[in-house]
């Protein structure tokens, strides 16, 4: 199998993009969801092509990007999405505001499983009551709460309220209470619209529930949002899409404005076709690969170094929530991890009031610089 190897330190410094230019250049960056990786060969030239024709033009009206994606959902998830029912938008973010605009009325209530990105809802200007379809961003300080408080809170917001949901950890969101959330949505009127941009980073024995193909329910009140971004590290390039699987909710999202669509960039466009082609397969198994083995190292070095740091291994993707709260840092222990330890983490407040103690840090890098990381953390105890 194909192995994935980060880019040494010195050539990532040499990157212009928001994790290598927030801090100087003492300070390792563990926080946003950028990839010290190479980009997939496949992606590398299908983008060199199009600089060498000056492909840089507007996005076209016809192209193969939704056909692309049926195509890597039924070799990848088993899933066969119809391409007549997706449209393409800038990023994931901008697809769950817009859908956001289209599924509510000002007043409505709304739910999402946190920890959810503020960033996208705080440009959704509508007053709404919001509740939380999970209290706790971690099960290791308690559970969730059930859909049915949340269906319950909708029913009492005006006419129709919103749901947002990830699903990629089977241990919580299993196909049977996926089932059970998309008849509640339905019972009540609720939109469930799924961020689905973390899936193709599951792990194999983990696998991937696409919530439109879980039931004729999830498939009636579903709006799934998809992008080659996060797995493939295309955040700045700029595409998503907008995936249906019924007619009504196919017309909402055929009922977008324009300008939606234009917002695709063409750069992201191309760089996604080459992402979800067979032949990048090879390159996401090995990332997979890279990824599965940083998890367990990153395991191992919190229980040698931060024994009293609590982290559940994750099933997906390449972000690892750690309890910090035993070592008394306070509600914000990234502020004096990026003081005094010179590694920057995310804030885990910033995802809600649940990740007080908590920090969010980024594995997908080499082992040398999470070993690192870790290590420069750990010098702070007893400080």
């Amino acid at each position: 199998m194909l192995q994935v190897k980060a880019l040494s330190l010195a050539e990532l410094r040499e990157r212009s993009s928001e994790k290598w230019r927030e801090y100087p250049a003492d300070v390792l960056p563990l926080f946003v969801a950028e990839t010290d990786f190479p980009l997939a060969p496949a992606i590398t030239a299908a983008l060199q092509r199009a600089v060498e024709l000056g492909d840089t033009g507007y996005v076209a009206s016809r192209t193969p990007l939704a056909a692309s994606f049926a195509a890597f959902a039924s070799r990848r998830y088993g899933w066969e999405p119809d391409p007549a029912r997706m449209r393409s938008t800038a990023d994931v973010s901008m697809g769950i505001v817009e859908l956001l605009r289209r599924v509510t009325q000002p007043g409505s209530a709304w739910s999402s499983r946190r920890p959810c990105t503020r960033r996208s809802t705080t440009s959704w200007r509508k007053p709404a009551p919001r509740s939380s379809v999970c209290r706790s961003a971690t099960p290791e300080r308690g559970g969730s709460s059930t859909w049915t408080a949340s269906a319950r809170h909708s029913r009492a917001g005006p006419r129709r309220s919103c749901s947002a949901t990830r699903t990629t950890r089977p241990a919580r969101c299993t196909i049977e209470s996926l089932s059970a959330l998309a008849e509640l949505a339905e019972e009540f009127g609720v939109a469930v619209v799924s961020d689905e941009i973390h899936a193709p980073l599951a792990q194999p024995g983990t696998g991937f529930t696409p919530f439109l193909a879980v039931s004729d329910a999830a498939a009636r009140v579903g709006y799934a949002v998809v992008s080659a971004s996060k797995a493939f590290n295309l955040a700045g390039l700029k595409c998503a899409l907008m995936v249906t699987a019924d007619d009504e909710t196919s017309a909402v999202v055929r009922g977008l404005p324009v300008e939606v669509e234009w917002r695709t960039g063409q750069f992201g466009l191309l760089a996604a076709v080459a992402a979800f082609s067979e032949e990048s397969d090879p390159w996401l198994d090995g990332l997979l690969r890279t990824l599965d083995e940083n998890r367990v190292l990153l395991e191992d070095l919190l229980a040698a170094h931060l024994p009293a740091a609590r982290y559940r291994l994750p099933d997906a993707g390449y972000l690892a929530w750690i309890d910090l709260a035993a070592l008394e840092w306070g509600e914000n222990p990234a502020r004096r991890i990026l003081r005094d330890a010179k590694v920057a983490l995310h804030f885990g407040p910033a995802f809600g009031a649940e990740g007080a103690g908590f920090v969010r840090l980024n594995f997908g890098t080499s082992p040398e610089i999470l070993t690192e990381a870790i290590e420069r953390i750990a010098a702070l105890v007893g400080r």
